[in-house]
């Protein structure tokens, strides 16, 4: 029978098909977030995702449901994990299961999942397990978790989510784990892979990464992680980003050698929006087919589509796959284009050389104002008249206790007309916000700005203990303002230099691609946001999100390049 199941595996990958569709879940599913597949024993795929409903309108809550699949493209659902009164002696009664992670050891499967509320206290998270003798199941929960809550220190607990199991080739077993609040952790595991063994270490800084996947290449171990609000609805900003390391321990560095466990947290871009339909590109596994290419597996949210049912209710998280390509030992998604509509690779066929998207450079200089004069230019407009002083080639900005988020409309912006066609927007930003501390959340940078309730806004910011460079972006949606951001590479100890790369596609439609630099030469590209044909946005600088502790931002000049 496994023989026969093989050989139908085999013929339905070989047989002739034309290009499939992202999502790869719409067969089965509206929505199937946090997405691992593995390759079972009798060479068939199976996929994994978080408890949610799978359909517009089902309102039942599937827990962990499974698909499966012969080719990698075309699934079916099979059934969920655990049924309805199905819970471990350890889980409350209000327990969902989350981001599952399934391996093989041993002769048998094991499934790695969040069990949101436990018996400890409310918000008490924990890693649990189940076991299987197949993929498919049937899924047995051991009774003790593999993780158990961890307190915070201040009276809370730390967020024990979405784990990630690796073996090393020695055979040394490791469970990843964490969430934004309380980081990355890394523990090792006993043999059986059911309990850990020895101390846990933070692999990745608190209040910026979460949902980790590490796997080895090369004697290299690399953490891919998360970031940003998984679920934001149209203005959903999540991305991956990696850091390689030789030990699974780390220290993990990013291709600029920055840390992803410090404060100014570094991580290379895997995938972020690219300006297509699909947002909140992240929580990734990676898949390798039978031709030993690599998969990248992940959720996206449709902004023409952003909810399951009602707006701003379930975030419709749909199963993507795109090929994963590894250029100079670091990894990206599709040469660097990112998320697909159309699968024109195929897996488990030989594939076309990689093709490299290239990053927006400058060209011919098309306008700047360096802050020669002791004012603003008279092509700047000022929105409610931000205390700004101009002189010896800057322009200071003390940072405002205002913001432009939500209904409050308050700060003030510095606004000049945008030039036409493809360009790139550049500033010199200085904002000594110093390390670790909490600084909610200050921030200065660039800005594409229709009006109070369309901008994207490009920053370095303090986010709790994190400095970040984030790629914010608020716009109109159903009735009510829905604001979300994408992170871009770390920002400078004290300068960062920071682009925007605009240009319109083929329906008009305005894209802007946020670009960062530590030392004005190497440059990090992350993700897009968009504004509609008919808009007219102008481009300007901003310095908000708290007056205290009291600090000055500095721009030393904005110019305008031919892209």
């Amino acid at each position: 029978m496994k023989k026969l199941l093989a050989l139908l595996g085999v013929l339905l990958v070989l047989a002739p098909t034309a290009a499939h569709a992202n999502p790869i879940s719409a067969s089965f599913a509206d929505t199937f977030a946090d997405p691992v597949i593995v390759h079972g024993d009798d060479n068939l795929y199976y996929a994994y995702g978080t408890t949610d409903p799978l359909r517009e309108g089902e309102k039942v809550a599937h827990r962990i449901p499974i698909a499966r699949s012969a080719d990698l493209v075309t699934w079916s659902y099979v059934g969920d994990a655990f049924s309805a009164g199905q819970k471990p002696a350890f889980a409350a009664g209000n327990a969902a299961y989350w981001a599952p992670d399934v391996r093989k050891i041993g002769n048998r499967w094991i499934m790695y999942v969040t069990v949101t509320e436990t018996t400890v206290a409310p918000g008490a998270s924990a890693i649990g397990a189940a076991t299987a003798p197949t993929p498919a199941g049937p899924w047995t929960f051991v009774d003790t978790p593999v993780v158990a809550p961890r307190p915070s220190g201040d009276g809370g607990w730390l967020w024990t989510f979405d784990p990630a199991q690796l073996t090393t080739p020695d055979g040394r077993k490791f469970l990843y784990y964490g969430s934004y609040f309380g980081g990355i952790w890394v523990s090792e595991l006993t043999a059986d892979g059911l309990h850990l063994t020895g101390p846990a270490t933070r692999v990745a800084v608190d209040n910026k990464f979460e949902g980790a996947y590490v796997v080895r290449r090369n004697g290299w171990y690399y953490l891919f992680a998360s970031s940003a609000n998984c679920c934001a609805g149209p203005t959903t900003g999540y991305s991956v980003s990696v850091g390689r390391s030789r030990d699974p321990r780390g220290p993990f560095t990013d291709k600029l050698g920055q840390s992803l466990n410090v404060s100014r947290a570094g991580g290379t871009p895997v995938i972020a929006p690219n300006g297509n339909r699909w947002v909140g590109t992240g929580h990734n596994g990676l898949i390798t087919d039978r031709l030993g290419q690599d998969w990248f597996v992940y959720h996206a949210i449709d902004r023409n589509d952003p909810y399951l049912d009602e707006p701003f209710g379930i975030n419709e998280r749909p199963m993507l796959l795109d090929r994963l390509d590894w250029i100079s030992g670091w990894p990206t998604v599709r040469g660097g284009a990112w998320a697909s509509d159309v699968l024109r690779d195929r897996p488990n066929r030989p594939l076309p050389p990689v093709r490299v998207a290239p990053a927006p450079t400058p060209g011919r200089l098309l306008a700047s104002d360096e802050f020669a004069g002791r004012s603003l230019d008279r092509r700047w407009t000022a929105i409610r008249e931000p205390a700004v002083t101009v002189g010896r080639g800057r322009l200071s900005w003390p940072v405002e206790g205002a913001d432009l988020t939500g209904a409050g409309n308050d700060a003030g912006v510095l606004l000049r007309d945008a030039p036409k066609g493809n360009w790139i927007a550049e500033t010199r930003l200085t904002l000594p916000l110093g390390e670790d501390t909490v600084r909610n959340y200050q921030q200065a940078g660039l800005i594409a700005y229709v009006d109070d309730d369309r901008f994207a806004r490009l920053s370095a910011v303090a986010i709790w203990n994190t400095r970040q460079v984030e790629f914010g972006y608020e716009i109109p949606y159903a009735g009510a303002l829905s604001y979300g951001g994408t992170i871009a590479g770390p920002p400078g100890l004290e300068t960062t230099w920071l682009r925007l790369a605009h240009r319109t596609d083929a329906g008009g439609e305005h894209e802007y691609r946020a670009g960062v630099s530590r030392d004005g030469r190497k440059w990090t590209w992350g993700g897009v946001w968009t504004m509609p044909a008919n808009t007219t946005p102008r481009i300007g600088l901003i310095a908000h999100g708290g007056a205290a502790p009291a600090v000055t931002a500095t721009f030393d000049y904005l110019r305008f390049s031919r892209w």
